[in-house]
């Protein structure tokens, strides 16, 4: 991120994201905002123009960065894992099978850190839980893991 001193006016900050997209804000010294977003195809077209009140600015930063987000929760990306869903289909082998017949975490180091059934979500699920189809396995491990982890819940 950049900042330039407007004079007069306050300060603009421009972001470019990892896909390229140009983003800018300006910071006027009356306490309102401007977010601005430029056109792929033309960096220097602005796509589009928002001028924020300064409860609308603290709003929108609210919702980007909650205030009830503990700093103390780790993002499993800041450790080196990755977090993903992983379905269970109706003809999987595992189909109403208990969780610890799959060596889950033996096999690929991985942990299932719940289960969601329908509208219910299971936390820890232990050895002895059963599993269905149509069950989605919230799984953390490395890349590699979560990878193998998917071949074994995709057996057939």
């Amino acid at each position: 991120m950049s900042s330039t001193p407007l004079p007069g006016i306050g300060v603009r900050y421009d972001l470019t994201t990892r896909e390229q997209h140009r983003l800018s804000v300006v910071a006027h010294r009356d306490g309102s905002r401007t977010l601005s977003a430029y056109r792929e195809d033309d960096p220097d077209a602005c796509a589009l123009s928002v001028r924020l009140t300064l409860g609308e600015a603290e709003a929108l930063i609210d919702a980007m960065m909650p205030k009830h987000h503990s700093p103390s929760l780790l993002s499993p990306t800041e450790l080196g894992l990755v977090a993903e869903r992983i379905e269970l289909a109706a003809t999987s082998h595992w189909n109403g099978r208990v969780l610890g017949d799959t060596r889950m975490r033996t096999e690929t180091g991985v942990s299932i850190v719940a289960v969601l059934r329908r509208a219910e979500a299971i936390p820890s699920p232990g050895p002895d839980f059963r599993l269905a189809g149509g069950d989605t396995l919230i799984v953390i491990g490395t890349r590699e893991g979560v990878d193998a982890a998917a071949v074994i819940l995709g057996r057939d």
